[in-house]
């Protein structure tokens, strides 16, 4: 299942790192509208990625993409920042 889905590069602002997650269209019907996901939640329709991910947006033209944060938790954390 997780092998269609793309993670873009990661991107940064003064507090927090961001990425976006495209999941297969077909995999629409398991996101939750009623709610953001817990990690729990997205980890079971296949997405995968370090702890401390957030999803924080969801962006209702394109219900396939996922918007996930994270805080910037150390100097080297923002190394680089594109």
């Amino acid at each position: 299942m997780s092998q269609n889905i793309y993670y873009s590069e990661k991107y940064y602002d003064d507090e927090h790192e961001y990425r976006h997650v495209v999941l297969p269209k077909d995999l629409v019907k398991l996101i939750p509208q009623t709610h953001l996901m817990s990690e729990k939640e997205w980890r079971n329709i296949g997405v995968q990625q370090s702890k401390g991910w957030v999803h924080y947006m969801t962006h209702p033209p394109e219900p396939h993409i996922l918007l996930f944060k994270r805080p910037l938790t150390t100097p080297s954390s923002s190394q680089g920042r594109k």
